[in-house]
């Protein structure tokens, strides 16, 4: 279930992610078209972006990361436990435990 969870979280941020590249593209596709005096194209910095769309960015790509992390982490946990119970229905101990010492 938490990998369930954290790939839904995951699929929203890069739905976002895309919802946003298309906002940046409809918000600054004229700026692509601006040449300074040699004749070179003007690039945007990182600064001169609007601030809701910076704010956004950067809450998707959080998102996105956490998402990842969350279902990879539940994926392997999910493992672990199965792992065990495998362990346990065949008659092992998941966990080995070391005979008494002799003196």
């Amino acid at each position: 279930m938490r990998a369930l969870c954290g790939a839904i979280i995951t699929a929203g941020a890069f739905i976002g992610l895309g919802l946003a590249g298309l906002g940046f593209g409809t918000r600054y596709n004229t700026v692509a078209l601006d040449r300074d005096a040699s004749n070179r194209v003007v690039h945007l910095s990182w600064g001169d972006l609007d601030r809701p769309l910076m704010v956004v960015l950067v809450v998707l790509v959080a998102g996105a990361v956490i998402g990842l992390g969350i279902a990879f982490l539940g994926l392997a946990y999910h493992h672990h436990r199965r792992h065990h119970e495998f362990l346990k229905e065949h008659g092992h101990s998941p966990t080995h435990t070391r005979p008494p010492a002799q003196v």
